[in-house]
């Protein structure tokens, strides 16, 4: 059977990551969370005490690390990170580690290599654009913000974080404007992406209509 490759991008806690998963699963495809990539850099940077806006020093530490999968658990340099890159520090400086040049050829790099036999599903902010401009399917996701922040929160929750839904607000808010308009692979729909507003319509809605997408694609002469 033919495999694609099935890019979903869009705003942060529009469910991108929780569909793409599922997607995945179902198709029995590889899913890569490449915002969890992101993370892990900006976690190993600031372990480090590297200055995030000194472009060199970011730079010459990027090969100190190594980031792998291991099934849906990311690991930073053999470690198991997946609650750590979710704490606060690194939700408020990832995008400004993402808006890094190195860092951001780094990680396409390694994920264009991910993907390069197809039977992926990977999310992000530029899979359909930079990473992937060739996908097969492409969705852009959307949501209102105070979805957005809710959805954030309960996921906070589930790890033992907590925080108010003002700070979470505004921290989408921040990330929304810097991913928006960085100079390097700014956050943007493709023109042939599907948008899809996901405010009222459930997990499940998402996952069965990106399946559906993917396998009218996967069937197509």
């Amino acid at each position: 059977m033919k495999k694609i490759v099935i890019a979903i991008d869009g705003y942060s806690a529009c469910g991108k990551s929780s569909t793409a998963k599922q997607v995945a699963a179902r198709l029995g495809y590889t899913f890569i969370d490449s915002g969890a990539m992101y993370r892990a850099v900006t976690l190993f940077l600031l372990n480090n005490d590297v200055n995030l806006e000194d472009a060199e020093q970011v730079e010459n530490h990027l090969d100190q690390l190594e980031i792998k999968f291991d099934g849906d658990s990311i690991l930073l340099n053999g470690d198991n990170v997946d609650t750590a890159i979710r704490t606060k520090p690194v939700n408020e400086n990832v995008s400004i580690v993402s808006a890094i040049s190195s860092v951001r050829r780094k990680m396409v790099n390694q994920q264009q290599s991910i993907g390069k036999d197809k039977g992926v599903v990977m999310d992000g902010r530029d899979i359909g654009t930079v990473v992937f401009p060739d996908a097969e399917l492409k969705v852009f996701m959307t949501a209102e913000m105070s979805i957005r922040a809710k959805r954030r929160q309960k996921e906070l929750l589930e790890k033992g974080i907590e925080e108010t839904l003002e700070s979470i607000e505004r921290n989408l808010e921040e990330r929304d404007e810097v991913d928006s308009t960085r100079e390097d692979s700014p956050l943007m729909k493709a023109d042939d992406a599907l948008e899809i507003d996901t405010t009222h319509i459930t997990l499940e809605e998402q996952i069965t209509q990106i399946e559906q997408l993917a396998k009218e694609k996967i069937n197509e002469d």
